[in-house]
């Protein structure tokens, strides 16, 4: 069975370096914060073209201190979309704030910049785009809009490490940005982690008191603040592994090559589009297909493993249908119903890439025939 993900082959060509970093932050007990998480904001933060970069806990947590940094708060709405992972909309409802739906583009499957205008109330204090799947949003658009009317923009990059727009890299373009290190994203902690990026100097300070209990100095307590703090252990892995994700990133997007032209004319199978002018980092290949069961049956049973990102619009689950009706955003239910991904990850072979290939092509003569 070719797996969907495999995050042990990754930690066998790293594992002498990772155990020699984690065992370096034993030594010097340095367990929360700390000294290797003080290298990998200062690396992280060069990387994604940003002043700063805040260690925090998890992506979730990430996305949360940022709004609360940027003043987000009770009675403020903040846009986003609805076919995203749940924490991108839990995070804007941890603030008190109310998330308000916009579709996303057809073709990006990230915001589309034309529908934000009509959402935009005079409670609208920022606007969240969701680099979904590592396809960077449309952010020329949405930035000139928020500008036109005095709105912050907050990157969700949760799944968009390294990612470009137009030469520009993810993370240094909105007012901030929040990413997650959950082991399975393309940088990948050894548990839970996350950070923030921005280069407002005011967000980077209250970023720093808000993940840690609301202090400047231990004790002193000047706001309400939050255990959200990334541990030591995560950072040296983190810094291990950024020496590595740029190969990683190039390995991926060589995959989805292959993937795009074996691909490209098939009837039952669509492929995820490639724009000249971003610099997709695929965290996920993901394709649309009528018969989402039938279609995972056929790869399963023929050795191919696959998964599903995301079965639900957020507005059509339990706990949040107060946001929006079944209906009210028809591309990201299309979309929602249909999406499949397919086996990505940088220890893919040309072999095992290639059986994806066969086995999607077999499922399109099954159809056909």
């Amino acid at each position: 069975m070719i797996p969907f993900l495999d995050l042990k082959q990754q930690y066998q060509g790293i594992k002498d370096e990772v155990l020699e970093a984690v065992g370096r932050t034993f030594e010097n007990t340095a367990f929360v914060l700390g000294p290797e998480v003080a290298a990998f904001e200062e690396t992280f933060a060069k990387y994604a073209g940003a002043k700063y970069a805040v260690g925090h806990n998890s992506g979730t947590a990430a996305l949360h201190m940022a709004l609360l940094a940027m003043g987000v708060g009770e009675g403020d709405e903040v846009i986003t979309i609805p076919h995203t992972f749940v924490a991108t909309v839990a995070a804007i409802m941890y603030t008190n704030a109310k998330p308000v739906f916009v579709d996303v583009d057809p073709h990006s499957y990230t915001m589309d910049p034309s529908k934000i205008e009509a959402a935009i109330t005079s409670k609208t204090k920022a606007i969240m785009p969701v680099h979904l799947y590592g396809q960077p949003a449309d952010m020329d658009p949405i930035m000139e809009i928020a500008n036109k009317h005095g709105l912050m923009v907050l990157e969700d990059a949760a799944q968009a490490h390294g990612a470009e727009y137009k030469g520009r890299r993810i993370g240094s373009i909105g007012t901030a940005a929040g990413f997650s290190f959950y082991p399975g994203k393309n940088l990948g902690a050894y548990g839970e982690g996350g950070a923030t990026t921005t280069s407002d100097d005011g967000i980077n300070e209250r970023l720093r008191i808000l993940r840690d209990w609301g202090q400047k100095k231990k004790y002193y307590h000047e706001v309400l603040g939050y255990n959200a703090r990334l541990e030591g252990v995560q950072g040296a892995v983190l810094n291990i592994k950024m020496k590595y994700i740029e190969g990683w990133t190039e390995r991926r997007r060589a995959i989805a090559k292959q993937y795009d032209e074996a691909f490209a004319g098939l009837k039952h199978v669509k492929a995820p589009k490639a724009y000249a002018d971003r610099r997709h980092v695929y965290h996920l290949y993901v394709v649309l297909v009528e018969d989402r069961d039938g279609f995972m049956n056929f790869c399963k049973e023929h050795g191919v493993g696959t998964a599903i990102h995301y079965p639900f619009a957020i507005h059509t689950l339990g706990g949040y249908d107060h946001l929006g009706n079944v209906g009210d955003f028809p591309v990201s239910e299309h979309v929602a119903a249909r999406c499949v991904s397919l086996p990505m990850f940088p220890e893919l072979t040309d072999d095992q890439a290639k059986k994806v290939v066969e086995v999607v092509h077999e499922y399109e003569a099954h159809l056909g025939a």
